[in-house]
């Protein structure tokens, strides 16, 4: 039986979380983002999209 292939994401802080409210400022810091232009590679779920929804203004989001 052949595996799924898992679709990564890759995403980037491109905007600073200052002045947004500290429940954003987590869901970076959830997501592993720090510094702006920092990429991190998390997998395609559910739990994921949810969490670049809440901070889509801040980041930018490619397939890896």
């Amino acid at each position: 039986m052949a595996k799924k292939k898992e679709v990564k994401l890759s995403i980037t802080l491109v905007k600073s979380p200052i002045g947004y409210s500290k429940r954003q400022k987590a869901t970076l810091k959830a997501m592993g983002l720090k510094k702006i232009n920092q990429t991190v590679v998390q997998v395609d779920n559910d739990a994921v999209r949810g969490m670049i929804d809440k901070v889509s203004h801040l980041v930018v989001v490619e397939e890896a």
